[in-house]
């Protein structure tokens, strides 16, 4: 074990180039927002387990939590027409998303005000030219405003300003349409920190959504999120050698990223991992292609002077550019291969890359402490002028099932196979252990404690 003992809590880090000398080295450089960096030590106290088994706690996040955070609900797409509407359901709440004019998209809460009946069933995608309800039929325009009351004659005390459909905050941002519960939130741009700047130059706008798998997870939810805020799981989960020198930023309560490089690996980084793989001998340039041939490269060996990163970046700029019609010539190195990875509390994933192109949500299943609804997105760049085709209805994988009977996922089935293989045996663990605790690394698991942090201020506050 590297002796560690020198730095104060929180300085240390793997041995071996880091990230940032990797981006500096790049043929092609990367934009300055990836050369930011921002880490602040949070502390190494024990996160307590009963924070993923506790029924109580899991009440008091819906309570204080779930009801006061923006959420991404749907993408512009599906609601791309007006009377399109879109579902969102989390624990016992349920919202509308309603395109209601050419440019207006409108969330309200999904119950009549008569007698509280659910007006639209299921969550997803629908059409309607204006909403009713089930029970009594009263109904409403898309705008939210009273359309029609049965028996008028009976409801002296109901309006237009009192029973109209209940609003929820609405507002978009990189082609998602986000929704908060709470009348009193602050604006969504507040809660989204650096990432509009850092997003400028690979809009999520500009991309379409080419496949939605949605899975339940056999574990709370935020374990089942945090099995993606680190790359310190690679080497034993993933039997791979990068990740062990990734980078972790703390942008603020709500923001924090990763940027793990792919296409090199620092073998110093692997000094105090068990035995000599990858180190004795380290991959050569042209075994390190050779991993990344799943992308269908034209090289099949690195030429003299050359690195196996620079070579894939441009193999995969020319053929994905021709096979999207994009211009791909100036992303830099990082873009086309890094997993560089954005969390927005309390449970979203945003990935700028192209070859890792993904979008990440992770949801209490209902009211069950102990699993999750986990989506997953595939955001390929639009062609320049294109109009956003329709999504494509989410692929629903049971806990047993495997992502390998996902043909869309390709080669990335088996590694969401690795990454959610040892939540069921977490969630088991933390329950034999109600009074232990989760232990934390200062630097590689410090988002995760970000996130219970900020989760703490949110129960505070209420």
């Amino acid at each position: 074990m590297a002796d560690n003992n020198t730095h104060q809590p929180g300085q240390a880090r793997a041995n071996g180039p880091t990230v940032a000398d990797t981006l500096t080295a790049d043929r092609v450089a990367p934009p300055q927002a990836l050369l930011d960096s921002r880490y602040d030590f949070l502390g190494d106290d024990n996160i307590p387990c009963s924070r993923y088994t506790s029924r109580e706690f899991f009440d008091r996040e819906m309570r204080d939590v779930w009801s006061r955070t923006w959420q991404w609900a749907c993408r512009e797409e599906h609601v791309q027409d007006i009377g399109d509407t879109y579902v969102y359901d989390i624990g016992p709440y349920s919202v509308i998303v309603v395109r209601s004019g050419e440019d207006t998209i409108q969330a309200f809460r999904n119950s009549c005000t008569h007698r509280r009946t659910r007006i639209l069933a299921g969550e997803g995608t629908g059409y309607s030219a204006g909403f009713t309800c089930p029970f009594h039929g009263w109904s409403w325009h898309l705008d939210g405003s009273v359309d029609a009351i049965p028996a008028a004659w009976d409801f002296p005390h109901v309006s237009a300003d009192t029973h109209g459909l209940e609003s929820v905050g609405c507002e978009r941002w990189g082609g998602f349409v986000f929704i908060n519960l709470d009348p009193a939130a602050k604006p969504l741009t507040e809660y989204l920190d650096v990432m509009p700047e850092h997003f400028a130059q690979f809009p999520l706008d500009r991309r379409k959504v080419t496949l939605h798998v949605q899975k339940t997870l056999p574990a709370n939810w935020k374990a089942a999120q945090e099995a993606f805020m680190e790359a310190y799981h690679n080497f034993e989960t993933h039997n791979a050698p990068n990740g062990a020198n990734a980078q972790y930023d703390i942008f603020g309560k709500f923001v924090t990223r990763f940027i793990h490089n792919i296409g090199n690996y620092s073998p110093e980084a692997l000094a105090d991992y068990p035995g000599d793989k990858w180190r004795a001998p380290p991959l050569t340039e042209n075994e390190v292609l050779q991993t990344l041939s799943i992308h269908g490269l034209e090289h099949e060996e690195v030429p003299p002077g050359e690195t196996a990163r620079s070579v894939a970046a441009a193999d995969l700029r020319k053929l994905l550019g021709q096979k999207w019609g994009v211009d791909l010539a100036a992303v830099s190195d990082s873009i086309m291969l890094d997993s560089i990875e954005y969390h927005l509390f309390p449970n979203m994933f945003f990935f700028p890359g192209i070859t890792i192109p993904m979008v990440y949500r992770f949801r209490p299943n209902g009211d069950d402490v102990d699993s999750a609804i986990f989506d997953l997105m595939i955001l390929e760049p639009l062609a320049e002028g294109a109009r956003h085709p329709a999504p494509p209805d989410p692929e629903r994988v049971e806990v047993e099932q495997s992502y390998t009977e996902v043909s869309g996922l390709g080669w990335l089935g088996a590694v969401y196979d690795e990454d959610t293989s040892n939540l069921l045996q977490q969630q088991q663990g933390m329950k034999s252990s109600p009074h232990g605790g989760v232990t934390l690394g200062n630097y590689q698991e410090a988002r995760i404690r970000r996130v219970h942090l900020t989760l703490d201020e949110f129960l505070r506050e209420n």
